[in-house]
C-alpha cells in the first residue's frame, strides 16, 4: 500500500512538473532577471515543496500553478534576500588589480593625493579631519579643542568627508564614515 502512495505521488508530481514546468521556469527566469541556473534551482526547490506538502494536490485549486508560482516567489525572494544579506563574492582575479599594501610606490603616492585633497579644503573642514581622522580624536573631544559644538565637528566632517570623496579617485566617504563611528 505505502509503494502505491509513492507511485501516485511521484506520478502525480511528474505530471505536475510536465503541465506546469515549463511556465513556472519561465516565471522563476524573469524573478531571477535570466539567471537560469538560478532559476532552475528555483523550479527544482519548488517542486520539492510540492512533493514533501501532498495536501497541497488535495486542494480545492483548479489548477495548481497559482501555488507553485507562489511558493516560488517566495523562494526567489529568500534567496535573493540571502545573497544581499551576506557579502558579495569576488574571484581571484579582483586581487590582481589592487595596488600591493606592502609597496612603499602605492602608499608614498596615496599620501600625497591626501595631502593634495586636504589642502583644497577650507580651514575649518580641515582643522576638524585633522582632529578626528589624523590625530585620533573623538568628536566630543575634537569640538572642545576647537571650541565649537559636537554638532558643528559631525557636520564639517560629513561636508569634508563628501568634498574629499569628490578629489579622490576610488575613495568611499560613506564606508571611512561607519568604519570612524563604528556603526
Amino acid at each position: 500500500m505505502t509503494v502505491t502512495a509513492v507511485t501516485t505521488d511521484e506520478r502525480a508530481l511528474a505530471e505536475l512538473q510536465r503541465d506546469h514546468g515549463p511556465a513556472l521556469l519561465g516565471f522563476l527566469l524573469g524573478l531571477t532577471y535570466g539567471d537560469r541556473q538560478r532559476a532552475e534551482d528555483l523550479a527544482q526547490e519548488t517542486l520539492l515543496r510540492a512533493w514533501q506538502h501532498p495536501e497541497a494536490f488535495e486542494a480545492p485549486y483548479t489548477s495548481m500553478r497559482p501555488w507553485l508560482f507562489t511558493v516560488g516567489r517566495r523562494l526567489a525572494i529568500d534567496a535573493r534576500r540571502s545573497r544581499l544579506a551576506r557579502p558579495a563574492e569576488i574571484g581571484d582575479s579582483a586581487l590582481d588589480g589592487a595596488p600591493d599594501p606592502s609597496d612603499p610606490t602605492e602608499s608614498a603616492v596615496a599620501a600625497l593625493d591626501v595631502r593634495a585633497a586636504v589642502r583644497e579644503l577650507s580651514p575649518e573642514h580641515r582643522a576638524v579631519l585633522v582632529r578626528i581622522y589624523f590625530d585620533g580624536l573623538s568628536v566630543q573631544e575634537a569640538a572642545a579643542e576647537l571650541g565649537i559644538p559636537a554638532g558643528t565637528v559631525k557636520s564639517r566632517s560629513h561636508y569634508a568627508l563628501r568634498a574629499l570623496g569628490r578629489g579622490l579617485p576610488g575613495y568611499s566617504p560613506a564606508r571611512t564614515a561607519v568604519a570612524r563611528t563604528g556603526r
